[in-house]
């Protein structure tokens, strides 16, 4: 195989990096701002096949050049990470953002980027009700209001629970007229356990135990995102018939994967919970949720955790993604961005390609923990199996300046036990893939062909 897979990390200049046994597929990442990354990339274009007293002149030379770089904390944080962590670099001029814009998420809450997964994917729902939105808010803030220090946050998550129990009570009957009506009798259910658990958190609050907020929290929030999944009625759009016959995802499904952690005191295994968003990925959630039925990950190591990324997919032997028996050949997906204000998504093409600077994808890679698929750099349509996790923080690469929107398919998020993301290491063993729920959704299931 040829080196053709890599990782663009750019902030402030563009750098590509392999770092496992095989190359891996292209995943671009990171900020830029300022300066011209594809300058840099010209600066400072180096091979992957360095020696270790070039990889030594190498460091050298990019801490004299980083130097002048250290009051941009981005900048720092980044190049710590390429400097000390992989074996070996790659410069490339190959990525850039052209007039990077703030998501349509972040404008819609008037404050920073959204980063927790459970609200991107509320937000990402092809519903449109103000009311449960003017309830849904409140409640997320408690969140910020948490970090104020000791019982004095009690005070500010009062007044987030009594916006939210009034937004509830003004905007009940146009919630539930919002209700797809094979859906409205369990809506209700839940939107009275919803009133039910705003009058308990309410009692929490005022008993000053604040260790139970951020636990009632979780639940009223799941209830609103319940609620907001049954908003909708069907499937809203028709995959392009080129894709039609491949396994396809209308709607969501939820997914537990358990990895064996090695040589690690504080953790021997872990479960990830994982939402795939059929809505806005269709054909890619739909691939990864055939793969999973076919126990395709099942037993495969984590093959790559740089920091950054972790990375698994590409199975043993020659191939870099899955063989469909039925071919014999590698079975690919399209690129797949959905953006906010289109009714469908984009297929075979970044946005950039397309000429759409400033448009907003509606899955961003605002989460730690955001999944998606890794492709070869100059193939958009040549993602297979192999994914990735994204490791990062908001802060360090905010939304309206990263470039991996647009570029990459986001079809989930990690929604349970993420932090422990950044424990894995290579070597590390995925034990099992298993279904909670959404099997149902899931159109053309290969692997029922293949039993």
């Amino acid at each position: 195989m040829q080196d053709t897979m890599a990782a663009i990390i750019p902030c402030h200049y563009c750098s590509s990096l392999s770092v496992s046994k095989r190359p891996r597929s292209h995943i671009p990442w990171g900020n830029i701002s300022h300066v011209n990354a594809a300058w840099w990339g010209r600066q400072l274009s180096l091979k992957c096949s360095l020696k270790s007293s070039q990889k030594a002149q190498l460091h050298n030379k990019l801490d004299e050049k980083l130097f002048p770089l250290k009051e941009c904390a981005i900048s720092i944080a980044l190049a710590v990470g390429l400097v000390t962590g992989m074996p070996f670099v790659d410069w490339s001029p190959n990525a850039y953002a052209a007039n990077p814009a703030m998501t349509d998420l972040s404008v819609l809450i008037s404050g920073p980027p959204i980063k927790d997964p459970g609200a991107l994917l509320r937000y990402a729902l092809p519903i449109d009700n103000k009311a449960i939105r003017e309830v849904q808010k409140p409640l997320e803030d408690i969140t910020d209001s948490l970090k104020v220090a000791g019982v004095k946050a009690l005070d500010s998550v009062e007044r987030n629970v009594r916006q939210a129990s009034r937004a509830l009570e003004q905007g009940k009957s146009l919630i539930i007229s919002g209700l797809a009506e094979s859906k409205k009798d369990h809506g209700m259910e839940l939107l009275d356990k919803l009133q039910t658990g705003m009058d308990e958190l309410q009692q929490i609050v005022e008993g000053r135990n604040r260790d139970a907020v951020a636990t009632k929290q979780k639940e009223l929030l799941n209830y609103v995102g319940s609620v907001e999944e049954d908003m909708v009625g069907g499937f809203p759009y028709e995959v392009p018939e080129e894709y039609q016959s491949m396994p396809v995802l209308k709607g969501r499904a939820t997914v537990d994967m358990k990895v064996k952690v090695k040589e690690n005191p504080n953790i021997d295994e872990c479960v990830f919970r994982i939402i795939l968003d059929g809505y806005n990925a269709p054909v890619t959630a739909g691939n990864f949720l055939d793969l999973v039925e076919r126990h395709f990950y099942d037993g495969m190591e984590i093959q790559r955790a740089d920091g950054f990324v972790v990375q698994t997919g590409d199975p043993e032997g020659p191939a870099e993604g899955f063989i469909d028996p039925s071919t014999e050949k590698t079975r690919t997906i399209p690129l797949e961005i959905m953006v906010n204000g289109e009714k469908s998504p984009f297929y075979g093409a970044t946005l950039e390609d397309l000429g759409l600077y400033k448009a907003q994808t509606r899955l961003p890679f605002n989460a730690f923990g955001t999944m998606a698929m890794a492709r070869e750099e100059f193939e958009s349509n040549s993602a297979s199996s192999q994914v990735f996790w994204l490791l990062k923080e908001s802060e360090l690469t905010p939304s309206n300046a990263n470039i991996l929107d647009g570029r990459y398919t986001v079809f989930g998020y990690i929604t349970e036990n993420g932090d422990y993301l950044a424990d894995l290491k290579v070597g590390d063993v995925i034990e099992s893939i298993q279904v909670v729920s959404g099997l149902n959704n899931l159109v053309n299931p290969s692997y029922k062909i293949a039993g």
